[in-house]
């Protein structure tokens, strides 16, 4: 029993290690300054701070990767979250979005912030200047409403403008 415990420890160690050179990727893609979010909304130095702290490593491609992506399996989980939260929301490739989608990614910020889903709860665990209080997530959502309404105002009177109508 005792040999059946220490093998099976041991291949599970050689197993770890072995994990430890299947290591993920970690260049970010391309970035064109002009495209991302911040140059475009130049919303204030405070939003602009708490959008890098708390949504930049996950939603642009300005991924600072920690020192535990380099432990598997935690850089797999890593990468798992950041690709989705890449293909969710972008704030690199802001320009590229048209505008009624960019619009709903808005919409889709405040909403998310509001109601506690991002960040991620597991997110501030390990990255303690992420954490939003209650001051900092009403500043985010603030900001994101008043965009949101200043881009629907635009695009209705857009609309009026050049006698299209609404969806």
């Amino acid at each position: 029993m005792k040999k059946t415990i220490r093998w099976t420890l041991l291949a599970l160690l050689g197993a770890l290690v072995f994990i430890q050179f299947l290591q993920i990727s970690k260049t970010n893609p391309a970035a064109d300054p002009a495209q991302d979010y911040l140059a475009t909304a130049n919303p204030p130095e405070a939003v602009t701070s708490l959008l890098k702290q708390a949504c930049y490593d996950c939603h642009s491609n300005l991924t600072r990767y920690p020192w535990y992506s380099y432990v598997q399996p935690a850089g797999w989980f890593l990468k798992k979250h950041i690709d989705e939260g890449r293909e969710h929301l972008n704030f690199s490739v802001w320009t590229t979005y048209p505008a009624k989608r960019a619009n709903h990614k808005l919409e889709e910020c405040f909403e998310v912030v509001e109601t506690k889903e991002m960040p991620l709860k597991t997110y501030p665990l390990m990255h303690p200047e992420a954490k939003l209080d209650d001051a900092q997530r009403e500043e985010l959502i603030s900001w994101f409403k008043s965009e949101y309404a200043r881009v629907e105002t635009g695009s209705r009177e857009q609309g009026a403008g050049n006698g299209e109508e609404e969806d």
